[in-house]
């Protein structure tokens, strides 16, 4: 296993909080750090933290459209692309090979910089005599978190895979067998916990740290494990204490959870900030969900009297046109669900597309945020989804009695006059939770987890309708995972040695 390329010892420092900045992350500041001379003071110790997001931000995570994006939502039933892509075909059409994905290489090499980032601020920090008490906490708080978060999708995607939680030599670290999946996630569950117990992260911040995680993004966190481990009592627990006692709440209109204007609103419970015109921090994902001109609008007549329309209001559809709803998604969305605008966009200034896009995430604003060059957050995680989990949970624990009070919540704002559930079995309000889910966070990078998680995957998938692909037809039951990508196994072999198969995709 390649990690760090080679310089695991070096913390790769890529951004520094300055005092003024809008952002914590508005400023790129590249270098090596050695530990034996870092960590001497707090304001060195945030420089240490704040390096760790910066693997977040490469294109190959958070940074654009074909990063984390293509292994959590494509593939599903929700997005795929509106036409062949070699970058995400291998992925949304289900011919994944251990050599075939080349982006998922780089998640792979980007999560295990973030953990290695975290274990050096982690253990630098705690031997440091002089950094203050509460400079140390939140450090600590922070690296813990971003780690589990690391892991978490490591382990979500792959499954088993190499697990350490300290600083160790390049050579040790690069023949690392696969840890156990329920492992990995034990050890997610004490080092979340820790944070709560502990009080090593803040419930809120102020306006210059908005983008690190609170606890209450600790908590979201651990409880998401909790139900992968169908842990339901401690799902439930943790869920009715954000909703209880934290400081988010549900927005009355389900648009305004998306305005690009105020991403870090009440329900936001944590997003990943960039920054315009900042090297190396600004976004391309949302050009991912933009359409392109040349695609629009349906009738090719209309497209010069679209683009003046877009023009006069100091708007362009210049994005890739990628990611779009699937066939099924725009036909089976209810057509009385006020978030379906939201979700499905086929008209626009009067002219019919020729797609349907996802419109929360897109930003035809070229002038405040041109292509390539986009400043919006990136949403991770917010209350809604809480509130869903928790009338899992409660459902599994209880049947629907107290769960109907959870779903219904989420459901008040989708529907005028009021659609709230009543008089289901748990089977049958199982299922209706499974349906809210992917109305109300489509494409928000939870539906393909969640369809593996309740071990539906494959039927759903098959019987999905597509535009562009065909992924019912090739989907195999060892494509709940994915394949360790074949140049790690190269650099490492004792990947192979749990599993010679490499999650069923070998020999």
């Amino acid at each position: 296993m390649k990690i760090l390329n080679d310089k695991i010892f070096g913390l790769l420092i890529f951004s520094v909080l300055a005092i003024g900045c809008e952002s914590f992350l508005e400023e790129e500041v590249r270098g090596i750090i050695d530990p034996s001379t870092f960590y001497q003071s707090d304001e060195e110790a945030v420089l240490a933290v704040n390096g760790i997001y910066l693997n977040l931000r490469q294109n190959g995570f958070y940074g654009n459209w074909q990063g984390i994006h293509t292994f959590t939502q494509l593939g599903a039933d929700v997005l795929e692309s509106s036409r062949q892509f070699g970058g995400n075909e291998p992925m949304q059409n289900y011919t994944l090979t251990q050599s075939n994905y080349s982006n998922a290489r780089q998640l792979w090499q980007l999560i295990y910089r973030m953990i290695g980032d975290a274990n050096s601020v982690i253990t630098n920090i705690e031997n440091s005599p002089n950094i203050s008490a509460a400079v140390k906490d939140q450090s600590i708080g922070e690296a813990l978190y971003l780690r589990s978060y690391a892991y978490y999708h490591l382990s979500n995607l792959w499954g088993d895979v190499p697990y350490y939680d300290e600083e160790i030599p390049i050579a040790d670290a690069a023949s690392l067998g696969r840890t156990p999946v329920n492992e990995i996630r034990s050890n997610l569950i004490s080092d979340l916990t820790r944070i709560e117990t502990e009080n090593l992260l803040p419930e809120i911040y102020g306006e210059s740290d908005l983008g690190r995680p609170t606890v209450w993004a600790a908590k979201i966190l651990l409880a998401k494990i909790y139900l992968w481990q169908e842990d339901w009592a401690n799902a439930r627990e943790e869920c009715l204490e954000i909703i209880n006692n934290s400081p988010h709440q549900l927005l009355p209109d389900y648009g305004d959870v998306f305005d690009v204007n105020n991403p870090f609103n009440d329900e936001i419970i944590w997003a990943i900030d960039f920054q315009k015109d900042v090297p190396g921090n600004a976004q391309d994902r949302t050009d991912g969900f933009n359409p392109r001109l040349r695609d629009e609008p349906r009738n090719p007549a209309d497209r010069g009297p679209l683009s003046d329309a877009l023009a006069a209001r100091n708007e362009e559809f210049n994005g890739y046109g990628l990611t779009v709803p699937i066939l099924s998604f725009i036909n089976e969305f209810p057509v009385d669900d006020l978030r379906r605008p939201h979700n499905i966009l086929g008209e626009y200034l009067g002219f019919e597309l020729t797609f349907q896009y996802m419109a929360k995430f897109t930003n035809f604003d070229f002038v405040n945020s041109p292509r390539g060059n986009h400043g919006e957050a990136t949403l991770v995680f917010r209350l809604a989804d809480v509130y869903l989990m928790l009338a899992e949970a409660e459902n599994e624990l209880n049947g629907p009695g107290n769960a109907y009070q959870y779903i219904n919540a989420v459901r008040e704002r989708a529907y005028e006059p009021d659609q709230p559930y009543s008089g289901l079995t748990q089977a049958e309000l199982r299922s209706a939770i499974q349906t809210e889910r992917k109305w109300e966070l489509a494409g928000e990078g939870h539906r393909r987890y969640d369809l593996i998680r309740w071990g539906i995957l494959l039927e759903t998938v098959k019987n999905a309708e597509y535009r562009t692909y065909d992924p019912g037809s090739n989907i195999q039951p060892h494509h709940i995972k994915l394949p360790i990508p074949e140049e790690e196994l190269v650099l490492n072999p004792a990947l192979l040695d749990s599993d010679p198969t490499n999650n069923g995709y070998g020999n």
